[in-house]
C-alpha cells in the first residue's frame, strides 16, 4: 500500500511536533570527530560511543595524530565498541587520505566522503548534514531502517533503497531533521523486538507493517 502525499505530510508533521528538539546524539566539536564517531558507531550504540571517544580524541586531536598513531593503540582504546580491528584500520586510513588528499581537512562532499575507508552513504549524511549543514540525503540506520518499512513508506530491502524511496516523498527541507526524530522514536518508542504502539503518536497514521509483538 502507498502512503498519500497528503499521508506522508501528517506523518512528518507529528514526528516533527513530537521530537523538536531531536538531533545527532554523537558527541562531537568538529567534523572529524563526528565522522570517527559515526564510524565507531556502527553495531554500537551511540552511548557507548559517547564513553568511548573522548579519551581517544583527546589522545589524537587531529587527523596528523591518527594516521600517525598505531592500530594497537587505536584499538584499544576503543575496544568496547566492537569490530575495533576493523575500525582502527579504517580509522587511520581514513585519516591518513584526509592529509594525503584533503589537506588535513574532513572533505564536505558525497563524493570525496565515500572514498574514504569506513565510510558508505550513511555516514557521509551524517557529516555533511551535521558538520555542514548540507542536504545530500537522509540517514538511514537501523531505526530509519525499520520505521519506514512499518509505516509503509517504502519496501526497500537495503539503506540504499529506503533512502532513495523516502527522498521522493520527503521534502528535501526535512532530510536532515526527519532522520533525528525517527532515531529518537526508534529508540524511545518503535523498538525493534516489541514496539510501545499504545503510546505512539503515529499509531493512527502506522500500516504496522511487519509488526508482531506489540506493548
Amino acid at each position: 500500500m502507498q502512503l498519500s502525499k497528503n499521508q506522508v505530510a501528517k506523518l512528518l508533521k507529528i514526528i516533527k511536533r513530537t521530537y523538536p528538539d531531536a538531533k545527532c546524539a554523537l558527541e562531537h566539536s568538529s567534523p572529524l570527530q563526528l565522522l570517527i564517531a559515526t564510524i565507531l558507531s556502527a553495531q554500537c550504540t551511540d552511548v557507548r560511543v559517547n564513553m568511548v571517544t573522548p579519551a581517544l580524541f583527546k589522545r589524537y586531536p587531529s587527523a596528523k595524530e591518527f594516521s600517525q598513531a598505531s592500530l594497537a593503540n587505536i584499538q584499544k582504546l576503543i575496544h568496547s565498541t566492537g569490530f575495533y580491528r576493523n575500525k582502527a584500520k579504517n580509522i587511520k586510513e581514513a585519516c591518513r587520505r584526509i592529509m594525503y588528499y584533503f589537506n588535513g581537512e574532513v572533505p564536505n562532499s558525497m563524493e570525496d566522503l565515500l572514498s574514504l575507508p569506513g565510510v558508505a552513504r550513511k555516514t557521509a549524511n551524517v557529516v555533511l548534514g551535521n558538520s555542514y549543514g548540507l542536504i545530500s540525503g537522509i540517514v538511514v540506520d537501523t531505526h530509519v531502517f525499520r520505521i519506514a518499512h512499518r509505516l509503509g513508506l517504502t519496501t526497500g530491502k537495503n539503506p540504499e533503497k529506503v533512502e532513495q524511496d523516502l527522498m521522493r516523498i520527503i521534502p528535501k527541507k526535512e532530510w536532515i531533521n526527519v532522520s533525528h526524530r525517527l532515531i529518537n522514536h526508534g529508540r524511545k518508542v518503535c523498538s525493534a523486538r516489541k514496539p510501545c504502539c499504545s503510546i505512539c503518536t503515529l499509531e493512527r497514521h502506522c500500516l504496522k507493517i511487519g509488526v508482531t509483538n506489540l506493548l
